[in-house]
């Protein structure tokens, strides 16, 4: 799979010219900025230390795999591919978790789930999401432990830090996403028909104006860079829309048929890793559908059985799990979606 997009020319001779893998990874890292700078101010520096924890730890493993396979290590680290798969490991785990965490995921998502299947462009599932699949399966205590706001009550900038690399100092410091929070709520509450949904939202310490308190606003980051990648024409409207319409969807038939046990479709959009899996993880050009109807289906699928496996399964979100699975499917989706050949009206057919 090839990175290249055309420029557009505005003189002859009307060549395309590609973009190079670099452009288009640092295109993709700048659009990450806002919602990085949001959570860090909302949240605190732990987010910070963790970028270069797994900044450091992915352009290790990829330069020392790349020198036991003998390839050029300048022209890989060059390209930015191993740094952005770094970022969205760091975005997707607990800005608090122990030092060993983060180099561990990242480690493997470099290692085995990109150069063990022969490197950038052969990877048949997101990098990212394995190292976070991995993670939680392993270490679910330790991936469930997220921090409150620092208006909430959240910890203090130091003690973060110190909760980073020596986390048996730190007690209490961190609880369940306001996803997790308010499934596990609604089964402890079972027959006591009191106890709502809307009720639980109530409580805007932890759940906010929709989506939990604080993340809505790092929700309106990842919003913000992913409408500017795709004004830069890095991704496509495709997979961003159909994946919010996705889990919307689903979200809004639940929410109709059961208001009191099932959340609002906005909850479900602004919470969890909706709106970051929907522009920078699902958009991977590698793993994730290359069709135009091919990424709607795709896209779809992801926002549906993510929103399944978050109110029915045992994970907080499912995301991850999602990207995943579809990306099984990717060659039967890709398949059964090709274009017409040109001058026919069907595929395949003239």
């Amino acid at each position: 799979m090839s990175f290249e997009t055309p420029n557009v020319l505005t003189q002859s001779p009307y060549l395309v010219q590609p973009v190079s893998v670099t452009r288009i990874m640092l295109k993709v890292l700048l659009a990450l900025v806002p919602g990085i700078a949001i959570y860090a101010w909302l949240f605190g520096p732990a987010i910070l230390v963790q970028l270069a924890l797994a900044t450091i730890t992915a352009a290790l493993a990829e330069a020392g795999f790349l020198k036991l396979r003998q390839r050029p290590i300048a022209p890989a680290l060059a390209d930015l591919s191993a740094i952005v798969t770094a970022w969205l490991i760091a975005l997707s785990f607990p800005p608090m978790g122990p030092w060993w965490l983060i180099v561990l995921g990242t480690a493997f998502a470099i290692i085995v789930a990109k150069h063990l299947y022969g490197g950038l462009g052969q990877n048949p599932f997101n990098p990212a999401m394995v190292a976070y699949a991995l993670c939680i399966v392993s270490f679910p205590a330790i991936m469930s432990q997220w921090p409150q706001p620092l208006s909430a009550g959240g910890l203090a900038p130091l003690d973060q830090i110190t909760a980073i690399f020596f986390p048996e100092r730190i007690d209490a410091w961190a609880g369940a996403t306001p996803l997790d929070h308010l499934k596990t709520t609604l089964r402890l509450a079972t027959g006591n028909d009191s106890l709502t949904v809307q009720s639980i939202l109530k409580d805007h310490t932890i759940y906010g104006i929709g989506g939990g308190n604080g993340w809505e606003w790092v929700t309106l980051g990842w919003l913000i860079g992913g409408l500017w990648l795709i004004q830069q024409k890095v991704i496509t409207w495709h997979i961003p829309t159909a994946l919010i319409a996705g889990i919307g969807t689903i979200a809004l038939v639940f929410w109709l048929v059961d208001p009191a046990h099932y959340a609002n479709p906005l909850f479900h959009i602004l919470g969890g890793a909706t709106l970051l899996g929907a522009f920078f993880i699902a958009t991977d050009p590698v793993s994730g559908a290359t069709t135009p109807r091919g990424k709607l289906v795709f896209a779809a699928a992801i926002g549906i059985l993510a929103y399944l496996i978050r109110v029915f399964g045992a994970f907080p979100d499912g995301v991850a799990f999602a990207v995943l699975l579809l990306n099984m499917c990717v060659p039967l989706i890709d398949m059964y979606t090709q274009p017409p050949i040109f001058g026919e009206k069907h595929r395949g057919k003239a």
